[in-house]
């Protein structure tokens, strides 16, 4: 019996420093690591030690013989990516030697400088954001450094993507957020939640008090994709919808208007898939989940019974993940079907290796879509390929979106336009921004004429990358930092280390600290079981404060 890495895949690498036998790849020293979808293990390598498994911090990993009905194609998955590979050439590696062979092992840590000298005395650094990024560069400095870490946040509660990013029925990929959350309570931590800087403190004022400063801040906004109609109400972005079933505070449980029948969703990658499917999963499925209070009534009422995705490429260049689609194909009663207006569709398909990506969609039904008639009965969703928006219409509300095919422009009656075409960061108070990128600048993480100022995540290399893809970069960034530290560039802070914590709450009266978390933690749990839920989160700052503080918080419904 061997194992194999499923969909729930974060590509943080915590099993490749754990295989004794090096099964696991790419690792982060072989050229193909970040730009694979998910890690792999070699069947014929694997010793079955489970190792891999226990390390997973998104329960990704299973025996083969254990795996469930639809997480099955999983064998075959990671059988083929080691078919006909030679093996790859690593650092350290003996020519000819198989970095496959249990007697090769290259692989501890991303290859970046660990470490300060013994004798070298404690930094104190902040890392403002508390989402995967920003807790893999605070588990770095805390696990390698005796550096003290300051953990800020705007919002009351820490989480950042996990929290209000992940789709509430991936339930696996959030467990990477109990990795974190260990770190929260750390004795070299101190946390300060509700507090915006920019805005409660400014970015000087933050840097004076610490060694150095990594921002960690994300990409908060939506990219917009340009046509006429886009600002109509019915039009609206997919960072928006994912925080609203989210519970993400600044999205009004009213943002969402469920009403129409159907719903255009402009892009195809896997945020595009986590909506449309959230959009038509069985919402008694959904109530066993932790999905905003306030969007499971509303989902259950919904009218949308189709949703198409729209892709401007072929499905061999669809930018959704093998992963997310193989999930969207084993959705209970959802019919998953492909818009066959284009040739060039069905020869991509066709004409792909089962294990391609366009190969995946074998099987999957194909029709010519009449789309003067409604919705059919029942619930599905459609994959359009080759085809783009280029307007939005009508008068007071979206009624409609124009958009491009083999056979010319056409109209897609729709009442909603959900804009998943990407994210994109937002300028940070006190420090340069890149427009054209939605950037940082930065060299190594180090943020361009600015010492002791550092950038990791989205912020730092645009939205690119899952979860796990921010250990590397945290990595990079972390390793710049005490480059420096040891090279004499950082600056001493002059006031005390509680100082800094003086200034927070002189500015704002809301500061939640570590105990503070942990109570909105032991509320929400609390709210959860009372409802038959895991979890059901607060919704607003108030509520989240109040929890903080020990207040009173109101059952759902």
């Amino acid at each position: 019996m061997t194992y194999a890495i499923t969909q729930t895949c974060c590509n943080d690498a915590t099993c490749v420093a754990v295989c004794p036998v090096n099964c696991i790849h790419p690792t982060p020293q072989e050229r193909e690591f970040g730009s694979t979808e998910m890690l792999y293990v070699d069947p014929k390598s694997c010793i079955d030690c489970g190792a891999c498994a226990d390390a997973c911090p998104v329960d990704a990993v299973f025996p083969v013989d254990a795996l469930p009905p639809a997480q099955q194609e999983y064998a075959a998955i990671n059988a083929a990516y080691f078919a006909g590979r030679k093996p790859a050439q690593e650092p350290g590696q003996e020519p000819g030697q198989d970095v496959r062979s249990p007697n090769f092992h290259h692989w501890d840590a991303p290859s970046f400088e660990r470490g300060l000298p013994s004798d070298f005395a404690p930094i104190r650094v902040a890392v403002v954001g508390t989402g995967p990024a920003g807790m893999y560069a605070a588990e770095d400095l805390l696990l390698h450094t005796n550096a003290e870490v300051t953990l800020v946040d705007r919002l009351p509660v820490a989480g950042g993507l996990v929290r209000y990013g992940v789709a509430p029925d991936h339930p696996a990929t959030k467990k990477v957020g109990d990795t974190f959350a260990r770190f929260h309570t750390h004795p070299r931590v101190r946390m300060h939640l509700g507090v915006e800087i920019g805005k409660d403190i400014t970015a000087a004022e933050l840097a004076a008090h610490h060694d150095a400063v990594i921002y960690a801040v994300g990409a908060s906004t939506d990219r917009r994709i340009g046509i006429p109609g886009e600002e109509l109400p019915g039009s609206i972005s997919a960072t928006a919808f994912v925080a609203w079933y989210n519970s993400h505070p600044e999205v009004a449980p009213d943002a969402v208007d469920l009403s129409s029948e159907r719903v255009v969703v402009a892009g195809n990658g896997n945020v595009a898939l986590d909506v449309a499917r959230i959009l038509v999963t069985d919402p008694s499925v959904l109530a066993g989940t932790d999905i905003a209070d306030h969007a499971l009534p509303a989902l259950r009422a919904s009218k949308v019974r189709e949703v198409v995705l729209l892709g401007r490429r072929g499905p061999e260049h669809a930018a959704y993940s093998a992963s997310e689609l193989l999930a969207l194909k084993h959705l209970p009663d959802v019919e998953l079907v492909i818009d066959g207006h284009d040739p060039r569709t069905g020869g991509a398909i066709d004409g792909a290796a089962p294990d391609e990506k366009a190969g995946l969609l074998r099987g999957v039904p194909r029709e010519t879509v009449d789309w003067s008639r409604p919705p059919a009965p029942g619930r599905r969703i459609v994959l359009r390929f080759h085809s783009a928006p280029v307007q939005a219409l009508g008068d007071d509300t979206v009624r409609a979106v124009r958009v491009t095919g083999g056979e010319g422009e056409l109209d897609i009656p729709a009442g909603t336009l959900l804009r998943a075409v990407g994210y994109r960061g937002v300028p940070v108070a006190g420090l340069p921004f890149d427009e054209a990128t939605g950037t940082v600048p930065h060299e190594g993480g180090r943020v361009a004429g600015m010492p002791g100022t550092y950038v990791v995540g989205w912020i730092k290399r645009g939205p690119s990358g899952g979860i796990g893809a921010n250990r590397a970069c945290a990595a990079e960034t972390v390793g710049t930092l005490l480059g420096d530290a040891v090279a004499g560039v950082l600056s001493s802070p002059a006031p005390a280390p509680k100082a800094f914590l003086r200034l927070a709450r002189s500015r704002t009266r809301h500061v939640v600290d570590a105990k503070g978390l942990a109570a909105i933690d032991r509320a929400e749990l609390a709210r959860g079981r009372d409802g038959g839920r895991p979890r059901v989160k607060f919704g607003t700052v108030p509520e989240l404060v109040a929890a903080a503080k020990g207040g009173r918080w109101k059952l759902p419904g």
